[in-house]
């Protein structure tokens, strides 16, 4: 029986994410960009179907649709997927859209405008829920610099805990960079948002664009745009969702990746790391599962959310295409004696590997990695830092204040993006208290 996963993308970013996504979901589960399936001579054709209905939900004649919920609170963005080459895949009735936008504040889309639209989000969801035989969670796809993929982003996240509290809450945060984008008030987007998934969110996937950016010079892109950013980051996230949607003997389902990554509730936020990585229109070269290890032990050249690892509590490397499980389960034993002096020692047991055989798109070998690691923290330490210049200033506050939110929301957000930071640098050295759960 397939355990369902429902993706919700809000906002401009997690709608263009998403397009890309399940671009790629539809490619390598062997389907026609209207849904229906095609079959290959590659043999492969039984494991592409094995595990479909995880995300795509079976439709009359035959059909695939994503078990998808799209929204923004400007229907532009919407617009251009309807016209897209898939748009006829989604269901029309999944779109849910307001006129106005957030204009970048998180308040708009949390308390005011989004307020007015979380009643259709919610209900849409409940409607692709009825139709799931075993849900197991949500995957939220949406960025933290704006205002409706953080706003009503993370008020969508707050109002699935109330609805569904024994379904897994994941979410894809793409993390503001100023090399990216020039909006000011980005440190308190992100900042609000933060706070938010910490009480909300059982596992974050973290994108940041400052590693992507970089990512993306060091590839050949001396101007990046944002689609070369997104193919970065979808490549990585074809990884991470592999176990998923695919045969696997391992992390096959979301609740078993957030056990496997998340020693302790607060500390949910994910290193991701993937090789090969190549531009649109580039293929990547011919790598050894070696070569892709190493790569991801290095962490610079392959990371989507940091630049280094550092102390890792726990680790999930998975491998795609025509490789044995005892080939991985050999460079997984020399890498976990490798990897000895970066784990933690109150988690001996901390790397989990899967493997799967259907390779990415556009490559024949690939690996990717999901890691709990303190070299997470400096993506936190860098918005903290960017937070406290224009909070010093009160510059920009009353754009949120207008909106009917209490100043001291910023004050409470703040405060607690300190003390995860701290708790990142104290959990590298102590085990937890008795009285802590995992």
């Amino acid at each position: 029986m397939a355990r369902e996963i429902i993706c919700i993308h809000v906002g401009g970013c997690g709608l263009r994410l998403g397009l890309d996504f399940w671009d790629m979901l539809r490619d390598e589960h062997g389907l026609e960009n209207d849904g229906k399936f095609v079959v290959r001579d590659d043999g492969l054709d039984d494991e592409r179907r094995a595990k479909i209905e995880v995300f795509f939900r079976k439709a009359s004649g035959d059909r695939y649709v994503p078990r998808a919920v799209l929204v923004d609170l400007d229907p532009g963005t919407l617009d251009e997927i309807r016209a897209s080459p898939i748009g006829s895949l989604f269901r029309p009735d999944n779109y849910v859209f307001g006129q106005s936008g957030a204009g970048n504040n998180w308040a708009k889309g949390h308390y005011t405008e989004g307020a007015e639209l979380i009643a259709a989000v919610v209900d849409v969801a409940r409607r692709e829920i009825e139709a799931c035989d075993a849900p197991q969670g949500f995957i939220l796809f949406h960025a933290l610099g704006g205002g409706t993929g953080s706003g009503l982003g993370t008020l969508v996240v707050s109002k699935l805990r109330e609805e569904y509290p024994s379904l897994l809450r994941a979410s894809v945060s793409v993390f503001p960079s100023a090399k990216v984008s020039d909006v000011v008030v980005e440190p308190y987007n992100a900042t609000l948002s933060v706070h938010q998934l910490i009480e909300n969110a059982d596992l974050t996937l973290v994108i940041d664009n400052e590693a992507v950016f970089n990512l993306a010079r060091r590839a050949g892109a001396s101007a990046p745009r944002y689609s070369d950013l997104n193919a970065l980051i979808i490549q990585a996230l074809s990884g991470a969702t592999a176990s998923l949607r695919f045969p696997a003997h391992a992390n096959a389902d979301l609740r078993a990746l957030a056990t496997n990554l998340v020693p302790l509730p607060r500390l949910h936020f994910i290193h991701v790391a993937h090789a090969p990585l190549a531009l649109p229109g580039a293929r990547p070269g011919r790598t050894s599962i070696q070569q892709l290890s190493a790569l991801l032990a290095e962490g610079g050249r392959s990371s989507i959310s940091a630049t280094t690892l550092g102390p890792t509590w726990a680790a999930t490397p998975l491998y795609r295409g025509g490789l044995t499980d005892r080939a991985v389960h050999e460079l997984v034993r020399d890498g976990q004696s490798s990897m000895a002096g970066a784990r933690v020692g109150w988690i001996p047991t901390g790397l989990t590997p899967a493997r799967v055989r259907p390779p990415a798109r556009g490559s024949s070998l690939s690996a990717t990695l999901l890691a709990n690691s303190q070299g997470i923290r400096d993506v936190f330490q860098r918005l903290s830092d960017q937070f406290a210049v224009l909070y010093k200033r009160k510059a920009f506050l009353h754009w949120y204040t207008g909106e009917g939110m209490d100043a001291m929301e910023l004050q409470e957000a703040a405060h607690n993006l300190r003390q995860l930071v701290a708790e990142y640098v104290l959990r590298a050295d102590l085990p937890p208290t008795p009285n802590e759960g995992s």
